[in-house]
């Protein structure tokens, strides 16, 4: 038997995360009263942090059918150690997924091109990544709103779920995932058969079942299913 629990979508992203998710909300009421900042002070934040921004390199990557490779360096390498995006292959460089790479370009830490070396844009590549993958845009939602959470969100096709997604400081390796994520459209049906096989997929691996629903705005309530004994 399986418990739901239910978000609105007016409270979707406060309360995904602070009931489903287990983060913490905060409070302005209990926040300290600023100090006065001098000219002097502000002049030198705003160096810091221009310096930081200019430290931020572009990696390149080449789109490759259904993956995007990157070139072999310190930086792209990042992507993989820091947050776990994609995986490292033999020759240094890192093999992103499609909706990792989309979600890297967002951010502006990628550059995709083709081939030929032309750069791709970000509406050119969603399009090609559209006709690669069913249900691309959806699916691209809900992993990045788990990213933009802090949570480590990577495939989970061996499962037979679209996404398995970590606690928060937990990577991939050091423990093992505590959800399995279907991303779906507000206006999806599922039938009771597909419900209950995909509970059937979250108990047999030991995870909890996550259903990610994305409204027409973009936003992202969820659903999570656990097994109870009566």
């Amino acid at each position: 038997m399986a418990k739901t629990k239910k978000t609105t979508k007016k409270t979707a992203k406060m309360a995904a995360e602070s009931e489903i998710l287990g983060g913490e909300s905060s409070s302005i009421l209990g926040a300290k009263p600023q100090r006065t900042v001098s000219a002097k002070e502000i002049k030198l934040e705003k160096k810091e942090t221009s310096e930081s921004k200019a430290k931020k390199t572009v990696v390149v990557g080449i789109l490759t059918g259904e993956r995007v490779l990157t070139e072999s360096s310190d930086e792209a390498r990042e992507f993989y150690n820091q947050s776990r995006f994609g995986a490292i292959a033999e020759n240094g460089k890192v093999e992103l997924s499609l909706l990792e790479a989309l979600y890297l370009m967002e951010r502006g830490r990628l550059e995709v091109k083709n081939q030929s070396g032309k750069a791709i844009s970000f509406e050119a590549y969603l399009k090609k990544a559209r006709k690669v993958e069913p249900n691309f845009w959806i699916r691209y939602v809900v992993l990045k709103d788990m990213r933009n959470r802090g949570y480590i969100i990577k495939t989970a096709l061996k499962f037979g779920a679209d996404f398995r997604v970590y606690d928060r400081g937990v990577k991939p390796g050091e423990d093992h995932a505590r959800w399995i994520v279907y991303p779906v459209h507000e206006g999806t049906t599922l039938t009771w058969h597909e419900w209950a096989a995909k509970n059937r997929v979250a108990h047999s691996t030991k995870k909890r079942l996550l259903i990610a629903v994305v409204d027409g705005e973009g936003d992202v309530s969820y659903w999570e299913a656990r097994w109870l004994r009566p």
